[in-house]
């Protein structure tokens, strides 16, 4: 960076050069005519020549200063050499926080600063960089929660029947087979039509769904998060998939076939043909008796879904079915016969019922445990007692698409 007291010497330095030209102009100027220097001439002459001594006043002492600051300067740089620290108590190694770090020292050192020289110079010799690969024991690998679970424990259809308190470990529902009758009289006096009620039994007996896990009790002391709560939300989550699919396949058993979607894509008709003839079945079979609700798998909502898009006009069959309700449950309604979706239901199928054509009787045990000192470990098990009872086959009507 330029000293000031070289920008003043070489202030002066032009000033006094610009006042000599001025001068030889003025003696060319005459020279040329063949003449001296006039009166005027001889002023400016004057004048030039006094600010040039003057200027050379305050030139001198500043040289001299120039002069002793120089050879001071290299007097230091000598000594420097003497004075340096020893080796072994430099820096050994250079970590640059930014690339901006870097660049101020390569441009420092090209101004002539020793220590950005220096950095440099260490920096890019072989030095040994440590990274996090090199201490992995101090880097904590942290468990970000919840544990990660894709497991469907919903039961669209247990539900929509409603279930019953289990009263034994069997029992029997009674069901009228048979009514009584009445008639017309054919005449005055004579008998009366008479018919007697028949009454059967349908027979029941608990069945019972369970699994068990075998943990360490390490692994229940040093798991994060708990490791027994989620086994026990699994095994209940497994217990409700398999009576839901209990239920389904009792149904599926003993249901009465309905009219087949016809192959090849499917035409908003053709479903609304099947789903009255079912509704017409069930209502012969109970009377009316119970809610009509209909079931069926995930493999239908791509044929049924287009058929039905929520697009709300005046005219159409259903308020259409929504896809944004993916996954087990309600996802909309067919002519105002709610449609629930459950994994437990068979291919290509469509179960239409009443809720009066089934029933199911639930107990649940729940969850478990035993400690097996021996080898340290918690044996936990998740159970209960569960029956599908299909009281009529003539209400649950199994409508097939046909490939």
């Amino acid at each position: 960076m330029p000293r000031s007291t070289d920008q003043m010497l070489a202030r002066y330095a032009s000033e006094i050069d610009e006042r000599q030209q001025f001068i030889d102009g003025l003696v060319e100027a005459a020279t040329a005519d063949g003449r001296d220097l006039n009166t005027s001439e001889m002023e400016l002459v004057t004048r030039a020549n006094a600010r040039i001594a003057e200027v050379d006043g305050q030139l001198r002492p500043l040289i001299e200063s120039r002069r002793v600051g120089q050879e001071s300067s290299s007097r230091l740089a000598e000594i420097a050499q003497f004075i340096r620290e020893p080796a072994d108590q430099r820096p050994q190694t250079v970590e640059y926080r930014s690339a901006g770090e870097y660049v101020i020292d390569q441009w420092r050192s090209q101004l002539g600063e020793r220590d950005a020289a220096e950095r440099l110079d260490v920096y890019h010799r072989a030095a040994a960089h440590q990274t996090t690969a090199d201490n992995p024991g101090l880097i904590p690998t942290p468990i970000l929660g919840p544990v990660i679970s894709f497991i469907d424990s919903n039961r669209p259809t247990v539900t929509q029947l409603g279930p019953k308190a289990m009263p034994s470990q069997s029992w029997s529902r009674p069901k009228v087979t048979q009514h009584t009758s009445v008639a017309v009289q054919s005449a005055e006096k004579n008998e009366l039509v008479s018919q007697k009620m028949t009454i059967t039994k349908l027979a029941a007996t608990a069945q019972t769904y369970g699994g068990y896990v075998n943990v360490s009790r390490q692994n229940v002391d040093f798991s994060q998060p708990g490791v027994m709560d989620l086994i026990i939300n699994d095994l209940a989550a497994q217990y409700a998939i398999a009576t839901e699919a209990a239920t389904v396949s009792a149904l599926d058993a003993g249901s009465t076939a309905g009219i087949a979607i016809p192959t090849g894509a499917a035409t908003s008709a053709a479903v609304m043909a099947s789903v009255w003839d079912a509704v017409g079945k069930i209502y012969a079979d109970t009377k009316g008796v119970g809610q009509v609700f209909a079931v069926t798998g995930p493999d239908m909502l791509p044929i049924l879904g287009p058929v039905f898009p929520p697009v709300n006009p005046q005219n159409a069959f259903s308020q259409g079915l929504y896809a944004s309700s993916m996954g087990s449950g309600l996802v909309g309604a067919i002519s105002g016969i709610p449609l629930y979706v459950s994994p437990a239901v068979g291919a290509a199928r469509l179960l239409i019922l009443s809720s009066a054509a089934a029933e199911v009787f639930e107990q649940r045990v729940g969850a478990l445990q035993v400690v097996e000192p021996s080898v340290l470990g918690i044996q936990v098990a998740y159970a209960g007692y569960f029956t599908p009872l299909l009281i009529s086959a003539g209400s649950v009507i199994k409508v097939v698409k046909t490939p």
